[in-house]
């Protein structure tokens, strides 16, 4: 009989995780591997709603056709596996402490163990090559411990099966942008020549952390990025402990967290009177954020949406060679994307009702920043919905 831990605090509901399962054995099947090492951590918690902070080590999950998935790590951190995911304790494994950061052994060898005492001797086993917890290292202790297997890339393949975003997920992602707009109030409030970035920074998380309508706030995949002046020419800044200054625009890039699930929502406050190059840019890029929301439709792609924002952009002189957004949703740091669709104009991917994306047009220019964004949902009729409330603007205070 299964085994399943749905009566303790598990996210998701069991159907929810049967849907997830059967995306992810579908793809596996289409690209003919027989087991699939997932090592993404936000594909891990996707899959098994596994939630520690554990992934500076080697650990991954185990994905079968004919059973339920296997977590594996390190012995300590299955006591975190056995109070998290939602399959019985029996499909929890740990390596022993000393395959931890030795030059002489790694912890893929204990995984070969492990699935050649489960049968798989010479499997078609799927692996996340470029992914930041699957080492160069791994992939060649995992193919000298296995020689007979065949070692298939898995790049994204969880990845893309988590693009359409359940009922239950988008619940999720609503609490996480109340957090977001909660964010965004306090940094109007607060910021004013003089004040120390990084006190502000610490009211942020504070924001962030206590959360919004009642739901508490998980920690973001991304710091707070807040680049002033002509520091906002770089786009992934984040702070210190200089006071913000009158005459300078500063964009705040940050997201609320429920649950591993995100909202990011940018504005960018002008302290003093903007020049008229910064008035200019809003008016386009405001333009253009409209117009891309007009585009970002069931049934189109998602150049379209890049396009769309170029116009008003180029009109006004303003090149940008970015793209303008990727998908969101549960996350774990360095990135809150989900890293398969790129809003920009080569991509062709149909949008489809339920995908969630960061609408992210950022200017950034030779000496000066600006970012105001959107996190939306593509719906089944009309225009994507915003999941945040606030005014599509530059903030100026006098």
């Amino acid at each position: 009989m299964r085994q399943h831990r749905f009566d303790k605090d598990i996210p998701f509901t069991e159907g929810e995780y049967d849907r997830r399962l059967r995306l992810t054995r579908a793809a596996m099947d289409a690209k003919g591997i027989e087991v699939l090492l997932v090592t993404d951590p936000s594909n891990i918690a996707w899959l098994t709603g596994y939630d520690g902070w554990s992934f500076y080590v080697h650990q991954g999950v185990l994905v079968f056709h004919d059973r339920d998935p296997a977590w594996w790590g390190r012995n300590q951190d299955t006591n975190g596996a056995l109070r998290t995911v939602w399959m019985g304790d029996d499909r929890v494994v740990g390596y022993e402490d000393t395959y931890v950061q030795n030059p002489d052994k790694h912890p893929m060898e204990d995984l070969a163990l492990r699935l050649k005492g489960m049968g798989f001797e010479s499997p078609r086993l799927g692996v996340e090559l470029e992914n930041y917890y699957f080492s160069a290292k791994a992939y060649l202790a995992l193919q000298t411990a296995m020689p007979g297997a065949q070692l298939i890339d898995a790049t994204a393949l969880v990845n893309w099966q988590r693009g359409i975003k359940s009922a239950e997920e988008l619940t999720f992602m609503r609490r996480a942008a109340r957090i977001s707009e909660k964010i965004v109030d306090g940094l109007l409030e607060r910021v004013e020549p003089g004040v120390a970035k990084n006190d502000i920074v610490a009211q942020i998380q504070h924001d962030a952390i206590t959360g919004a309508d009642g739901h508490w706030g998980d920690y973001a995949a991304i710091v707070p990025l807040l680049p002033s002046g002509s520091d906002a020419a770089a786009p992934h800044l984040t702070w210190d402990g200089r006071p913000f200054k009158k005459g300078e625009a500063t964009f705040f890039e940050i997201s609320g967290c429920y649950r591993r699930y995100h909202a990011p929502l940018c504005r960018t406050i002008f302290l003093g009177e903007p020049p008229d190059i910064f008035k200019a840019a809003e008016a386009a890029l405001v333009e253009g954020l409209e117009a891309g929301l007009e585009a970002a439709r069931a049934g189109n792609r998602a150049c379209d949406i890049a396009n769309a924002l170029a116009a008003p952009l180029e009109r006004a002189g303003i090149e940008r060679g970015a793209r303008c957004g990727y998908p969101i949703g549960l996350s774990y740091p360095p990135d809150w994307g989900e890293r398969t669709v790129s809003l920009r104009a080569e991509d062709q991917t149909v949008l489809q009702p339920g995908m969630t994306f960061h609408f992210m047009p950022g200017l950034w220019m030779s000496d000066w920043g600006m970012e105001i964004t959107e996190s939306i949902v593509i719906t089944e009729d009309g225009p994507a919905e915003c999941l945040c409330d606030r005014p599509r603007q530059m903030f100026v205070k006098p």
